[in-house]
């Protein structure tokens, strides 16, 4: 997105937040204004900083209310590019000791920015940035031409060579470079530095090689009293052509009345040219003649929208007619759209208010459910540190009235695995106040992976696990070598849902390591890691050929460590089989920490 700032100097915003705020720093004393030579309104910009989206310039709010209206229709980058090619000339040339002077030329009503005069007292450059106007080489300034500018071979045979230009982005900015283009030669690009001005015009190092390699004494640039031959018929002719299908191409009616005019003044062509140049005119007459009646379609529909008092559709056809049809406009046609122009402003205000009310409420509703999720979250990090046993009656009573509160204001803003932990902290207030004592699930019978695979395929059409189990597939590589994963990496895998460990040991470190990566995940709001928290499972072949597993020491047995996994849900519901297989063992739940011995 381009600007400019008091200096009228062109400045491109950077589209990350980070660089943003480099940008703000350095320019905080300068003030960004919508440049009338870019084909903006003029009006005062700031600078819009968004973390989800690219950052960019904005134009500062009607005091009125009603949305700002700018004429500016290019965002590209290389929309600004002749306020570029002024900049660096004006250096270029002061380094050299010359004063000069610029001029956004616009023969026969081309767009502002496709030519850049560059005058100083020896010498002139003519910068075409784009095709709209044709060069003219014996007008006494010499023509640079845009990448896109076409040139005829024998243009190039009898000139030895062109120069060319192109801007490339280098972080905010735009650096010029100076091509040479010869005839039978690949174009060499160059700084302006290494480019100077000489009693030919501009040169360059390849300008040299080319004079060098050249057995005749190359043109004068600027001839002092006698004419240059007139360029070919017929090859001006091809230019003409191709540059009236490009405008009809475009729908440029300007380019397309004054091309039309050339090809009418072009006089020299041969037979089979100038039927080619008449076939092109009646088809471009006819192309204007179309192009007429849809504009007067067009104005029609506007004066009927304006009648009708249709606001939003008089606002649409009016940003149509701004930007197809704002050349040469009749009596009428002005009439129509000062209407239209007038009927927009005049919209009632009280209404586009009474429309924002509802974004206002919805936005200060969407506010108080943030900060009600945030004290949520809050409130439960400090339970899980703190622990139940921990807590007196009053304070987890407290805690639990003020999460009820919350969650209910938080709705959506909350997952489902933080409702559901509202709910059971809820529970056990009501629980605590009741003087009830929730009962311990049963310890289940089974203990190894035989138990658990027998019960599961006695239980035909069972679709979930046992409840304390940890889910591993298993399998063989190629070498033989057994190995697991906690998810299914391997069409081959063989499920077994794993007893945890009945030992106090383990479970209390399994245990520790889960609250501590909940809670850095829930603290951080980043990925978890999982360096520190990995499951030891056992794995061997029974004498059939199946592959089992276990979490339980085995001799023999190959033991593969598998990283817990990253996302919040499964930790959750891995911690919640944990506290339920320590609740029917009778083990606390501190975190399980190692002791050093103290010598006596």
């Amino acid at each position: 997105m381009l600007g400019s700032a008091d200096s009228e100097e062109p400045l491109m915003l950077p589209m990350e937040a980070i660089e943003l705020d480099a940008f703000r720093h350095r320019y905080e004393s300068d003030t960004f204004w919508c440049g009338t030579l870019l084909g903006g309104c003029g009006g005062q910009l700031t600078t819009k900083l968004y973390t989800d989206r690219a950052c960019h310039f904005a134009h500062h709010p009607d005091p009125d209310g009603l949305p700002h209206v700018c004429g500016r229709h290019a965002r590209g980058v290389n929309s600004a590019d002749h306020l570029y090619v002024k900049s660096a000339a004006a250096a270029w040339l002061a380094d050299r000791g010359e004063q000069a002077s610029f001029e956004y030329t616009r023969p026969d009503g081309a767009p502002l920015g496709s030519v850049v005069d560059v005058r100083w007292q020896h010498g002139g450059l003519r910068v075409h940035l784009d095709q709209t106007v044709a060069p003219v080489w014996e007008s006494g300034m010499e023509p640079v031409l845009g990448t896109m500018v076409p040139v005829d071979r024998d243009t190039l045979i009898r000139r030895w060579y062109v120069h060319r230009i192109r801007l490339d982005s280098d972080g905010t900015m735009r650096r010029v470079r100076i091509g040479t283009e010869a005839f039978a030669r690949d174009t060499e690009w160059f700084t302006l530095d290494d480019c100077q001005m000489a009693e030919r015009g501009l040169t360059t190092p390849a300008v040299e090689r080319i004079i060098q390699g050249r057995t005749t004494t190359p043109p004068a640039r600027w001839p002092a009293a006698k004419a240059k031959k007139e360029p070919d018929a017929d090859a001006r002719a091809q230019v003409l052509l191709r540059q009236l299908a490009h405008a009809c191409k475009v729908e440029a009616v300007v380019v397309v009345q004054r091309v039309c005019r050339e090809i009418a003044d072009l006089a020299g062509a041969g037979t089979a040219t100038q039927s080619k140049l008449d076939d092109a005119i009646l088809d471009a007459h006819q192309w204007l003649q179309e192009q007429s009646d849809v504009r007067r379609e067009l104005f029609e529909r506007l004066e009927e929208a304006v009648t009708d008092g249709r606001a939003q559709q008089v606002r649409e056809l009016l940003v149509r007619a701004n930007a197809t049809a704002a050349h040469d406009r009749t009596e009428d046609e002005d009439r129509i759209a000062g209407a239209a122009a007038s009927l927009v402003a005049a919209r009632p205000r009280a209404r586009e208010a009474a429309q924002s009310q509802p974004d206002m409420a919805q936005r200060a509703s969407d506010l108080t459910a943030r900060a009600a999720a945030s004290t949520v979250r809050r409130v439960l990090i400090d339970l899980r540190g703190r622990g139940r046993r921990h807590l007196s009656k009053a304070t987890l009573h407290s805690h639990a009235q003020l999460l009820a509160e919350e969650a209910a204001k938080a709705g959506k803003h909350l997952t489902a695995a933080q409702h559901r932990e509202v709910d059971l902290w809820v529970r056990r207030s009501e629980n605590s106040q009741n003087g009830v004592v929730p009962a311990a699930p049963a310890r289940p019978a089974d203990k190894g992976p035989a138990s658990s695979k027998s019960a599961t395929a006695s239980g035909a059409g069972q679709a979930k696990p046992p409840v304390n189990t940890v889910t591993v597939w298993v399998w063989k590589d190629r070498y033989g070598g057994l190995r697991a994963a906690d998810r299914q990496t391997r069409p081959e895998a063989s499920v077994r849902d794993v007893p945890l460990p009945d030992d106090t040991g383990p479970l209390r470190r399994l245990y520790s390591n889960l609250t501590r990566m909940i809670a850095e995940r829930e603290a951080a709001g980043g990925p978890v890691h999982t360096n520190r928290g990995t499951l030891p499972v056992r794995l061997w072949e029974t004498h059939d050929g199946h592959l089992t597993a276990s979490l339980t020491q085995r001799k023999g047995a190959t033991v593969v460590s598998l990283t817990l996994p990253a996302e919040l849900e499964p930790l959750r519901e891995l911690h919640a089989k944990v506290v339920a297989q320590m609740k029917a063992r009778g083990i606390p739940r501190q975190p399980w920490t190692k002791r050093s011995k103290r010598s006596t």
